[in-house]
This record gives C-alpha cells, sequence and structure tokens, in this order.
C-alpha cells in the first residue's frame, strides 16, 4: 500500500506551504513510505485528485485544496482530518496501515480490544502459564481464627443477662448521638467542597467554550484566505492558457 500526498509546489498561500510541510515531516518522522504528488505542474494529477475526493468532503466552492491524502485509491483526508487523527495518537488508523508494535497507537488498540471482548488481566504462575486473577475470601486470607472468635463472641452475647443487654444498648445510643453530632460538621464541609468544584468547573468549560470559539475563527479566517488564493491561481491558470492558445494561432 503506498500512501499519496497531493501537494502544489508553487502554491503562494503560507497557509497550504505550512500544512504540506506538516504533514510530509510527520509521515517522515514514522517512517511511513509515501509519494508526493505534485498538482501544480502536472494536470493529471490535479485532475484526478479533484475527481477522487469525495463530494462530501469537498469544500463549498467545490474545489479541495492541498493538501490531499490517499492511500493507493482510498481517500483518507485532508489536513484538519490528518491533524486530528495526529492529536489522538491514531495517525496509522487514519492512513489505514497497521500500527507497528511498541506504539502509543498500538497499545491503545490493544487496550479497546480488551474492553471490547471484556477480557481480564492475566497473571503467570511460578512455572510460568497463565492463571486467572481469583479474588481469595477475606476468610481464607485472614484464617479461621478470625471466624471462631466471632462465633465465640455471639455465645457470650447470648449468655449475657437482659440488664446487661440494656446496658450496652444505651451505651451504643449514647455513641451513635455522638458520632452524629461529630459527622454534621464533616457533610457541612463536603457541601463547601462540591459548591468549590462546581465553580471551578464553570471557569474550566467557559475557558474551553472561548478558546473552542477562537480556533473556529481563525479556521474560517484560513479557510477564505485558501478559497481567495485558489481562484486567483485559477484565474492566472485561465488567462495562461489564453495566452498560449493565441501565440499558437
Amino acid at each position: 500500500m503506498v500512501i499519496k500526498v497531493f501537494l502544489a509546489s508553487s502554491s503562494g498561500s503560507t497557509a497550504i506551504k505550512k500544512k504540506q510541510q506538516d504533514v510530509v515531516g510527520f509521515l517522515e518522522a514514522l517512517k511511513v513510505d509515501y509519494t508526493q504528488l505534485d498538482i501544480a505542474c502536472n494536470e493529471e494529477n490535479r485532475m484526478w485528485m479533484r475527481q477522487n475526493v469525495p463530494e462530501e468532503k469537498k469544500p463549498t466552492n467545490g474545489i479541495p485544496l492541498p493538501p490531499q491524502i490517499f492511500n493507493e485509491e482510498n481517500y483518507c483526508g485532508d489536513y484538519d482530518t490528518f491533524f486530528d487523527a495526529k492529536e489522538d495518537n491514531s495517525v496509522y488508523a487514519f492512513l489505514g496501515l497497521p500500527p507497528p508494535p511498541g506504539s502509543k497507537e498500538a497499545e491503545q488498540a490493544d487496550k479497546v480490544h480488551i474492553v471490547e471482548n471484556g477480557n481480564h488481566a492475566e497473571e503467570t504462575n511460578a512455572e510460568g502459564n497463565l492463571v486467572d486473577s481469583i479474588e481469595v475470601p477475606v476468610e481464607e486470607r485472614n484464617g479461621h481464627a478470625h471466624g471462631e472468635e466471632e462465633l465465640q463472641q455471639a455465645a457470650d452475647d447470648e449468655e449475657a443477662e437482659g440488664g446487661e443487654e440494656e446496658e450496652v444498648t444505651e451505651g451504643e445510643t449514647a455513641d451513635a448521638e455522638e458520632t452524629a453530632g461529630d459527622e454534621a460538621p464533616a457533610e457541612e464541609e463536603d457541601v463547601e467542597t462540591v459548591e468549590e468544584t462546581e465553580d471551578i468547573q464553570a471557569r474550566v468549560e467557559e475557558e474551553e467554550g472561548q478558546e473552542e470559539a477562537d480556533d473556529d475563527r481563525e479556521e474560517e479566517a484560513l479557510q477564505s484566505e485558501d478559497e481567495e488564493e485558489a481562484e486567483v491561481q485559477e484565474d492566472e491558470e485561465e488567462d495562461l492558457e489564453e495566452t498560449q492558445e493565441e501565440e499558437a494561432e
């Protein structure tokens, strides 16, 4: 499988050049085999790119701007989807390639596979064989001595006289009242903590919303700039074609 990156070598847009360099540089850092196809000097490359970008992925003017990325004949995406995949550590999935063992993307895929199949962690015994993790009952971990003590205590309680039971009940009632009095301030502290947490969360959400709004405005400005440059480039190409036709005549 060959990754194809369609670029414009003579683009006058600084934004487009930066995006192209970002894609190429990241692929080289990952040591992914790819081929650069220039749409500025090769009309066939430009027409192929425009025809094979899905309609729902094209901008409103219908002209997809470079860089555009394909895996053989399969469309992967443009710079924006490539950037999102890079941020999510899912570039290999974006390119339709298997992640190399030991990479972050491979580790994430293994975790997802474990969750989807309901597998649980396994341990190895002394012989090196895999054994399932089994929780040992509390009674077995602590031995039978603790259980025998509880049985003896229950027998002693049954033999106790009624007067002693009443004294114990009164003592327990007093302890319960004291405990309730001690827990009241703790509950108030918990309420204050929850309110502080909600205030902090609200401020964080407000700041995130402001950052997203700024990013949206910047993206709209770049898109407008790219569209204008694309229109200028097309006008120049049309003028060049007309000039060549006139010279030929």
